[in-house]
């Protein structure tokens, strides 16, 4: 059976593959205007000093790396490119934000670090890190990166340059595919068995893996696309990096099940012989996440909620919004339980800070980045503030901004306030005239008539740009591309101005986001490249959640009036279930009702092909589908499901 595509629904981390994956090369990307450099050369004026201490912590500790930097899969197709960065040397150019390009000089590097005794990272063959604990027997591997290509890789790495040992744990940091989706790389299932291999990870974890993306998995794979810049060719015009790692490898996502939940803070486990603790934060970056504090090595590694980088609170690409007020909190929870007994701290992205100071110094400094968020926004919505406002007027500190861990390489404030304010108020600013408002087409068209027509707007449009004025020139000119998206000199036009936007950019995934817009203004959107899922992650979605993710795509209108029920039977893994069409809706329950109208008997993966792929029912029935009853109603009910769509527009109508 062809693996079951649900555009990345099914992993946290939504995998859209940017290296080894088609990518395109824009080839009417246009060169940083004279505002953009005059804006670049502003932003290198406002940054922090430079103090050597962040290149030496990248550095630090490298042991070695590949020799072959290109990562194949089982077909002998690139998946990943460890070189695929090397472009980013010497000063910044003019099309890259100085600061980002900073940080990317840092996050380049790819290969094996010695972090402190007995703990390593391999850094580089993905857009998170591996951690790797020697234990009394074998590997104990936090985090098995993102794809089991480049977990293979990166395990081959260390068995080379440490001396080959065995896998004797793996440890999930959090339920984020780039955390756990290379766990068949570093160890296979039947081995871990066999010898018993403890696979930990924090409690809900397999719950929240399966379900924290489902229901959005079509508009949060298409938007992801916009996020990580896939399909971008990394280069100083297109894609830089992601802000907290590289991109997402176009490998194969895999998932072991845990056999070891960790329930609360403070609870510790020895570990093939090695004494840690864990500090549970979910809530925070991930709705399950924990930190392990490995205690001989009196090393904290702080998953996401500490990294070299202002994290999101609420993704580009679409997520539940996250507390920031918790955050900070868990922040805090970590300075008074590990600062002072941590000599390192690192994490599942970017480089280690080494000493006691400044461990504490960063735990300090980043609590009060997102506490300051936090306080700040609620403040000034309480004073009456829409988020758009806040958003425009809220600035970090300059004693925080100090710190080059505090920037925006990820998240941004701009974004960040925003989703503090959805947090506690939605989306609604209580103007009544933003309660009903035309959708965005009628209202481009109405409002293009009120300003004198597309041929004065495009001229509006030349002048802002002219003046360095981007904003407001992709504001009148999306107006326009959304009245006519024939308009080929407002398209080209409104590319040029993304583009610019994207060229000054602090955070990674706003550039790419602009860079992915002009891309797809001037060639038109293409059919998403997000990762096919694998059979692992599907057999891990319990089928409730498949069939209640069915519901979203059922289109009663195309069923027509009348009630029916058809049950599904599963008997390679003794599951029944039940499918009620109310007139309205579709009710799922996993258990068969007593009077169907039909019922479907076949292995799930079948049934999967019959509601996701759409496949012919004619086919499957070929392939062992039984169907009992009234076949007619059982196909109407199937015609009546939406397909799933590879992408839909995002900046025209």
């Amino acid at each position: 059976m062809k693996a079951l595509t649900t555009a990345a629904a099914l992993c946290g981390m939504v995998c859209s593959g940017s290296i080894g994956a088609e990518q395109t090369r824009d080839s009417q990307a246009k060169p940083a205007s004279p505002a953009t450099i005059a804006r670049q050369g502003s932003a290198a004026a406002a940054l922090p000093a430079e103090d050597g201490r962040d290149a030496d912590f990248a550095a630090r500790g490298f042991v070695a790396t590949r020799s072959d930097p290109v990562i194949i899969d089982a077909k002998g197709r690139p998946v990943w490119r460890t070189d695929a960065y090397a472009f980013v040397t010497g000063p910044a150019p003019a099309t890259v934000n100085p600061s980002l390009w900073r940080e990317m000089t840092l996050l380049k590097s790819a290969g094996l670090f010695a972090v402190t005794e007995g703990v390593w990272q391999v850094r580089g063959f993905d857009v998170s890190n591996m951690t790797v604990v020697k234990g009394a027997t074998g590997w104990i591997v936090i985090d098995p990166l993102t794809n089991r290509e480049t977990a293979a890789a990166a395990m081959e790495l260390v068995n080379r340059q440490l001396g080959q040992r065995p896998v004797s744990a793996v440890i999930y940091s959090h339920s984020h595919a780039d955390h756990f989706g290379g766990v068949r790389g570093v160890i296979d299932e039947a081995d871990a068995a066999a010898r018993k291999v403890a696979i930990v990870a924090p409690a809900r974890f397999t719950e929240e893996t399966a379900s924290e993306n489902i229901m959005a998995g079509v508009a949060m794979g298409r938007r992801a696309n916009y996020q990580f810049g896939a399909g971008l060719v990394p280069g100083p015009q297109g894609q830089v990096g992601s802000g907290i790692g590289l991109a997402i490898p176009a490998g194969e996502i895999t998932l072991i099940a845990p056999t070891d939940l960790i329930e609360r803070t403070g609870d510790t486990r020895v570990i093939d012989g090695v004494a840690m603790e864990f500090q549970i934060v979910s809530g925070s970056e991930a709705p399950s996440e924990l930190n392990v504090y490995i205690a001989p090595a009196k090393a904290f590694l702080a998953a996401e909620i500490s990294t070299c980088t202002f994290h999101n609170i609420l993704t580009p690409r679409g997520a539940k919004v996250r507390d920031a007020h918790a955050w900070a909190g868990y922040l805090d929870e970590a300075l008074r339980l590990y600062g002072t007994r941590s000599d390192v701290v690192l994490s599942s992205h970017c480089w280690p800070r080494f000493g006691r100071g400044e461990v504490t110094a960063m735990l300090a400094s980043q609590r009060d980045n997102y506490r300051y968020l936090h306080d700040q926004t609620v403040r000034m919505m309480n004073r009456g503030a829409t988020m758009v406002e806040i958003a425009e007027d809220l600035k970090q500190p300059s004693q925080l901004a100090a710190q080059w861990f505090n920037h925006g390489y990820y998240g941004t404030y701009s974004h960040n306030s925003k989703a503090v304010y959805q947090f506690y108020l939605g989306w609604y600013d209580a103007n009544p005239s933003n309660l009903d408002p035309w959708p965005p087409a009628e209202r481009a068209r109405k409002s293009i008539a009120a300003m004198g027509g597309t041929r004065k707007v495009i001229a509006l449009a030349r002048k802002a740009m002219a003046a360095g004025d981007y904003r407001w020139s992709s504001d009148l000119l999306g107006q326009a591309v959304f009245a006519d998206p024939a308009n080929a000199a407002a398209r080209n036009l409104l590319a040029d101005s993304y583009e610019q936007q994207g060229y000054q950019a602090e955070s990674a995934i706003w550039r790419n986001q602009f860079l992915s817009a002009a891309r797809d203004l001037r060639i038109g959107a293409r059919a998403s490249t997000t990762n096919t899922q694998s059979a692992d992650l599907i057999a891990a979605v319990p089928t409730q959640l498949l069939l209640d993710s069915v519901a979203t795509r059922f289109d009663p209108a195309r069923f027509g009036p009348g009630q029916a029920t058809v049950n599904l039977i599963m008997p390679e893994r003794q599951e029944s279930a039940s499918v009620e069409l109310t007139g309205t809706t579709m009710i799922a329950r996993m258990q068969p009702q007593a009077n169907p109208q039909a019922t479907i008997t076949a292995p799930r993966r079948v049934l999967l092909g019959l509601l996701f792929l759409k496949l012919p029912l004619s086919q499957l029935e070929m392939a062992g589908l039984k169907i009992e009853g009234n076949r007619d109603l059982a196909q109407k009910w199937l015609d009546a499901l939406d397909p799933l769509t590879a992408g839909f527009n995002i900046v025209e109508p």
